[in-house]
């Protein structure tokens, strides 16, 4: 279950490795891997785009 918190200039996700999408998994928005959780920040000017 991935969880969302919308913050001023992005959104911090939170989300296992099955949810990560393939801007995600390529790391091309900053990951952080912390046991089989990712932490991964979606800054607001790339938010609206979709994989």
């Amino acid at each position: 279950m991935a969880m969302r918190i919308r913050l001023p200039g992005g959104t911090l996700k939170f989300k296992s490795i099955r949810e990560l999408r393939t801007r995600e998994r390529d790391r091309l928005v900053p990951v952080l891997r912390l046991g089989s959780l990712y932490i991964i920040w979606w800054p607001a000017h790339l938010a609206d785009h979709r994989d």
